[in-house]
């Protein structure tokens, strides 16, 4: 995936560019995304991000390669807590999820649904599977990996270094309670 993709929110006022490929694709069923998506989906107009084995996908991008086109002024952040290293942000345009941020992470994890159907990157790993009560049901389509592996870290490293050890700030307009 070469050249940079328009992507947006539901109701199309929200949209961001991404360049290039994805650092990775990867579908996560921790607790906290799982919690989160749960709760965001009950916002005005939502609609359920999560797959129907209780997974999030993602594609996780370098903040430097993204660039918001139009909307930021609907983009509001959510936390789980008060205290919450990560945050998600959602365009309150349209109540649409748009990324995950972790606390100093260089990178951002993008959701697929923002993705027209067909032209969605495809996940290539299913992460924090040990955070379910039972993984059995899940598909055997891409590894299934109870955490985070070494190769996982080691390509979000890579992404770092070819950024120059830098971290962009990503401004939001707010903040939503969910």
């Amino acid at each position: 995936m070469s050249g940079t993709t328009e992507i947006g929110c539901a109701c199309g006022r929200t949209r961001l560019e991404v360049r290039g490929a994805p650092i990775l694709v990867s579908e996560c069923l921790c607790n906290s995304c799982r919690a989160a998506a749960g709760r965001l989906a009950t916002l005005p107009g939502a609609r359920n991000i999560l797959k129907p084995y209780g997974a999030t996908p993602c594609a996780e991008y370098r903040k430097d390669r993204i660039r918001i086109l139009s909307g930021a002024e609907y983009l509001h952040e959510f936390r789980l807590s008060a205290d919450a290293g990560s945050r998600r942000v959602v365009a309150t345009c349209c109540s649409t999820p748009v990324f995950l941020e972790l606390k100093g992470a260089h990178w951002l994890s993008v959701y697929l649904h923002l993705w027209p159907d067909g032209t969605r990157p495809k996940a290539e790993m299913r992460t924090m599977t040990g955070d379910l009560a039972d993984a059995s049901n899940l598909p055997k389509d891409i590894p299934n990996l109870k955490s985070h592996t070494v190769s996982f870290y080691a390509k979000l490293l890579g992404a770092w270094l070819a950024m120059g050890l830098r971290n962009p700030k990503i401004e939001v307009a707010g903040k939503i309670d969910a």
